[in-house]
């Protein structure tokens, strides 16, 4: 079972265990769902009706952790950890997983050193055995560790929920992207237009030119001729030239001495 399908069938579960669950009660469902290894979307648990109305209650709290893991990062847990339940090593864990994942939806390369103050790590084993065993090992990101510049290459990262607000946004940048490949299509096509009436100008061009040489030849070919038949008519005439060997034939006169 691939990553998706196996996080779908357990979203499917928990928001099921969440709408027959009120109050306090929710409380283990939310530590469970937020230190399962293999989720790592929250939104539709979030928008379970028993889960909404913990808001304003004194258990809200729980409402807000499953915010945090829903659009949070382990430095957003830092900030209100004073207000939050402190969390087990599997939340730290999957929190952390989570910020590397909010880092990577702006950045395709991150530097070890704000890897290292974002997730608290503090030397460069440390960080790479977590990339590689908890981030690329779970299948949530895949990349390149590059130990000479001190940077994760990020090749592909699992999205995570869209935070309120966020979908307005997309859809302006979806919007603008449609947009511009709009008008370079256009342009594409102009291209294509132009090369296609170059190449039939060439096409011309090039049998004007053959229509020309091959004119040239026959004109050529043409004079050969006429000059070749102009030798044959002069050599043919009678007188025209005399025959040598008619003329040695020929009695020669005796020119008589005039007395």
């Amino acid at each position: 079972m691939d990553i998706e399908q196996k996080q779908a069938d357990l979203i499917e579960q928990f928001v099921k265990q969440a709408s027959s669950l009120h109050g306090s009660a929710l409380a283990p469902l939310v530590a469970d769902a937020t230190s399962h290894p293999s989720l790592f979307a929250f939104s539709e648990i979030l928008s379970v009706p028993s889960v909404l109305q913990l808001g304003g209650t004194e258990n809200s709290v729980y409402l807000d952790v499953l915010r945090l893991f829903a659009h949070g990062t382990w430095s957003d847990y830092k900030s209100n950890a004073g207000r939050l339940p402190q969390l087990v090593p599997e939340q730290v864990l999957k929190l952390k997983q989570l910020t590397v994942l909010t880092l990577a939806e702006t950045n395709k390369v991150l530097p070890y050193d704000q890897l290292m103050q974002e997730l608290d790590v503090m030397n460069v084993r440390e960080l790479e055995d977590f990339l590689i065993n908890e981030c690329m090992y779970a299948g949530i990101v895949r990349g390149k560790l590059d130990q000479l510049r001190r940077c994760f290459e990020v090749q592909f990262a699992a999205g995570r929920d869209l935070r309120p607000g966020q979908l307005g946004s997309m859809i302006q940048t979806l919007s603008n992207w449609l947009a511009t490949s709009d008008n370079l299509l256009i342009s594409i096509q102009e291209k294509i237009k132009w090369a296609d009436s170059m190449s039939e100008l060439d096409k011309k061009h090039r049998k004007e030119v053959e229509d020309r040489v091959e004119d040239v030849k026959k004109s050529i070919s043409l004079k050969a001729d006429i000059d070749f038949r102009g030798h044959e008519e002069i050599y043919s005439e009678p007188g025209g030239v005399m025959d040598y060997e008619e003329d040695r034939s020929r009695p020669k006169r005796r020119r008589h001495p005039i007395g």
